[in-house]
């Protein structure tokens, strides 16, 4: 014992102690970059500016004002159906490819694999500056090919079709990231299933759709998470094709870009901090949501 103090006092730091150093600048950075934003959003989302009285305590009223904003509320609902129509193609794209590099028949594998990963490494900015670029009615080349043969060019920007066309951004662009998530966990199933599948004779189909998609059950429900949060903070996408389609993508167009205006362009940071706390509210209430039943249906 006399030894172990000695040891302690000669390195004047206790080794109990050592880990929370190791964390230490980890939490500072956490702390100053995230919690305390948060903290100052809640306690701005309790005021309001008044023309007359300046900024006053409001308690609840911008929370219970965003609960009434039809504007909020149809962004909200619209996310909610781009999440609907657009997750479910892009994690299937993304399984199916995951399968295909997996299954060690796919000739070139490597370079499909950097390929259909590629577009992650693209900036949002940028991938739909590109493919706002290609959506163009008047100066896009589908338009161009189309004028060339004299057909009318496909209204990509319409009101129609706008929320198709950030899907297929979005699809573009994460695709692969799902896809490395999924084959990592592909490649982790252990090789003996894959050997007394065979011996049953499971052809590849059998066996991927009864062995691989159930072992990667946990993957493919991190994806989806991810995916809902994403859906929820759509922002990039709608803010730049809004100088394409001003009629059709309006400041309400998702929450995300309506609590960007308020703050940014009509100066509500108040009503804006209570915006964002009401969506960070649906994103979690909808993550918890899709946990609860795909854990519900794993069990049955």
């Amino acid at each position: 014992m006399s030894r172990l103090a000695s040891s302690r006092t000669r390195r004047g730091v206790d080794p109990a102690a050592s880990g929370y150093l190791f964390v230490a600048p980890f939490m500072l950075v956490f702390a100053a970059l995230l919690v305390l934003p948060l903290a100052y959003a809640a306690y701005l989302s309790l005021f309001q500016d008044r023309l007359i009285g300046g900024t006053v305590f409001a308690g609840l009223d911008n929370y219970v004002t965003a609960l009434h904003d039809e504007r909020l509320l149809q962004g909200v609902l619209r996310v909610a159906k781009f999440f609907a129509f657009q997750v479910p193609i892009m994690l299937a794209i993304s399984l199916l490819a995951a399968l295909a590099v997996d299954s060690g028949l796919l000739r070139f594998a490597k370079a499909f694999r950097l390929g259909i990963f590629l577009p992650y490494a693209v900036p949002s900015v940028v991938a739909t500056l590109m493919w706002g670029y290609l959506y163009g009615p008047d100066f896009g080349p589908v338009a161009q090919l189309a004028d060339k043969f004299g057909l009318a060019a496909p209204k990509f920007l319409s009101d129609g079709w706008m929320l198709g066309s950030m899907a297929n951004i979005v699809t573009w662009e994460f695709t692969g990231y799902n896809m490395i998530i999924l084959y990592a966990a592909l490649r982790a199933v252990p090789h003996e299933l894959y050997e007394a599948a065979a011996v049953d004779g499971a052809g590849a189909w059998r066996t991927a759709w009864s062995i691989k998609i159930p072992a990667i059950r946990p993957a493919l429900l991190l994806c989806l998470i991810f995916s809902v949060i994403g859906s929820f903070q759509l922002f990039a996408e709608p803010n730049l094709l809004q100088r394409l389609a001003p009629s059709v993508i309006d400041s309400g167009y998702t929450p995300n870009l309506y609590a960007y205006t308020l703050a940014f362009t009509g100066q509500q940071v108040n009503y804006a901090a209570a915006v964002s706390f009401l969506l960070g509210a649906v994103i979690v209430v909808a993550s918890y949501t899709v946990l609860f039943v795909t854990n519900r249906r794993s069990k049955r």
